[in-house]
């Protein structure tokens, strides 16, 4: 399974074969350093940790630096690490570079990134609730959340507020996985990788990019 790092650029538009339009994300993806080989001997499993986008030694810490020097590179950003099974051994080697160049064009990708972080949202907002009727005899409910604990159900659990019960709350700037892009363009020189369809996150926000594991 393939995986490199990259940030979202932003989003623009491709024509395909029958004139139609097609919305798509570019991605900056890598080179990516491999800052660490781990295997089953040595740390208990497989794994192959890469680092993308240089930072200043000054802006991190000495174990962060040294991390770096092993495999003669400076300092990253943006660090992860791609498990493999216990009989795959690892095929990269510590300090090697990854670039768009192991993925190919057509191929199903999954991208991992963080979305926007929208703060302290309602519960229409947040949980997609239609709020109470806009006439009719409302009065300054019109989107408050409605009933939040009974006895009614779950009997014998209280009567507080139950389990996973969808409240007003902080939305978004949590880890999200789409699955199942088709990738049509690679860009070698400029290590660049254009999605169909949209991905998680702002422009300049970081993402993982790599096989897709249940391909349609």
């Amino acid at each position: 399974m393939a995986m490199l790092l990259g940030k979202k650029i932003g989003m623009t538009r491709l024509y395909d074969e029958s004139g139609s339009l097609v919305p798509v994300t570019v991605i900056h993806a890598g080179p990516c350093t491999v800052t660490q080989v781990k295997t089953v001997q040595t740390d208990g499993y497989n794994a192959v940790q890469m680092g993308y986008d240089d930072v200043k030694p000054s802006r991190r810490k000495k174990p962060e630096v040294g991390h770096a020097q092993k495999a003669n590179t400076t300092p990253k950003k943006f660090v992860k690490e791609m498990r493999l099974p216990d009989n795959i051994q690892p095929e990269h080697k510590i300090g090697d570079s990854v670039t768009v160049s192991t993925f190919a064009a057509n191929q199903l990708v999954d991208v991992v990134g963080t979305s926007k972080g929208k703060g302290f949202a309602g519960a229409m907002k947040r949980h997609g609730f239609t709020g109470f009727p806009a006439s009719h005899g409302t009065e300054r409910k019109h989107r408050a959340p409605g009933s939040i604990s009974a006895f009614a159900t779950n009997a014998g659990m209280s009567g507080g507020p139950k389990k996973g019960k969808k409240m007003p709350g902080h939305m978004g700037n949590c880890r999200v996985t789409e699955k199942n892009h088709t990738l049509l363009a690679i860009d070698q020189e400029k290590n660049l990788l254009v999605v169909k369809g949209a991905i998680p996150g702002p422009a300049g926000g970081y993402c993982i990019v790599r096989s897709a594991k249940k391909s349609k």
